[in-house]
């Protein structure tokens, strides 16, 4: 028979503990059976969150989606959308907390320290680069994600950050999940689009960086940048 929660001594209850010893204290179990908050009739919310974690590790939940968690028994949409939430939330802190005011220097250093971002991604994913004046790294930013295509990514969306951030110039990155890093003529049309966008803009897209999963193309190396 399940135990319920109210079952479990107040003070080893995971919210208790958490007040009482720390986040850092509690096992992965225990901090997930806070974010999903309670168990279903015949499941407690431990044995919930166990069995979310025998179906995907914590490494795989950062790419779980809203369909693969609410074909978990006691996992309804209310709660998967809930732990997707939590999830984005730290990943969004984690690169935040990578990002520092570092020198970038050429495309390969880029790639070097930019790579991890795209580690297991299985579609493509569009990140711009925002650098200050000396070429260090401001932040970066996930701007889209799906097929590189003109009709989905917007200048407006780009050169928006790059005011916000008084950026000075871009890099933008993209990934090719099939491995191979040649550009396509979609990719050659929207850098040359997008290069003369910050033309105008007055911010230059320096270059754009197509990533593989141990290899890059730069434009900027390939002499592929419109000199303006």
């Amino acid at each position: 028979m399940s135990y319920k929660i109210k079952d479990v001594p107040l003070n080893e209850r995971p919210r208790e503990r958490l007040k009482n010893v720390g986040s850092e204290s509690l096992s992965d179990s225990e901090l997930l059976s806070i974010i999903l908050k309670t168990g279903t009739i015949d499941k407690s919310v431990n044995e919930l969150a166990l069995d979310v974690l025998k179906e995907y590790s914590l490494h795989d939940l950062k790419d779980v989606s809203i369909h693969n968690l609410i074909n978990i028994k006691g996992i309804g949409e209310v709660k998967a959308i809930e732990l997707l939430a939590c999830i984005e939330l730290g990943k969004r802190i984690f690169l935040r907390k990578k990002v520092s005011l570092r020198k970038l220097r050429n495309a390969k250093e880029i790639w070097e320290d930019s790579k991890y971002l795209f580690n297991g991604i299985k579609q493509e994913c569009f990140y711009c680069l925002y650098f200050n004046n000396r070429q260090e790294l401001i932040e970066r930013k996930l701007l889209f994600m799906g097929t590189i295509n003109q009709s989905i990514i917007h200048p407006r969306e780009i050169f928006k950050e790059a005011y916000k951030l008084s950026a000075s110039s871009i890099v933008c990155m993209h990934n090719h999940p099939s491995n191979d890093i040649k550009p396509s003529k979609e990719d050659i049309r929207f850098t040359e689009n997008i290069v003369k966008s910050g033309y105008i803009q007055g911010i230059p897209v320096v270059d754009h960086i197509i990533v593989g999963e141990d290899s890059f193309y730069s434009f900027y190396d390939n002499n592929n940048i419109l000199n303006l």
